[in-house]
């Protein structure tokens, strides 16, 4: 299960039909995460028993066009972020789950900027996939709310 400071969570706003909330979101991801959507340094690792491993950044803007609101980063200590999201004060991270039993401290997080991560022409494509990958999903995905 996925993190999130507040269940059950709202209702958002999405242009995407049958995904109006992050569990939809996240039930829809785990037929669109792959190796390939995964961060390169980690792709080696990526298995379907740990489909999240290597996807925050992209799934954490897409979850941004889809719902809104500001995209955070966890500093790490091999350098770098963990991304999540936060929208109308509640916060969710859809890949929460690649740490294991980890607890993550979502209290000193940094604001991430989308045209800083996507400078990486190689995260980009791996976004431009992953949205490619759930717009195809969501046609076959119903939300049950």
């Amino acid at each position: 299960m996925f993190y999130c400071n507040s269940f059950p969570f709202p209702q958002l706003k999405s242009d995407l039909p049958g995904i109006s909330t992050p569990q939809a979101l996240y039930d829809a991801l785990l037929a669109c995460w792959c190796a390939e959507t995964c961060a390169p340094r980690m792709r080696g690792r990526w298995n379907t028993e740990n489909p999240t491993l290597g996807q925050c950044s992209v799934t954490a803007f897409l979850a941004q066009d889809l719902f809104g609101g500001t995209v955070w980063g966890i500093p790490l200590p091999e350098g770098g972020f963990h991304c999540f999201n936060e929208v109308c004060g509640s916060v969710f991270d859809l890949t929460s789950e690649q740490f294991g039993g980890v607890i993550l401290d979502y209290s000193n997080a940094v604001l991430q900027s989308r045209e800083e991560h996507f400078s990486k022409q190689e995260k980009y494509e791996r976004y431009l996939l992953l949205r490619d990958r759930l717009l195809t999903e969501a046609k076959n995905h119903r939300d049950p709310n």
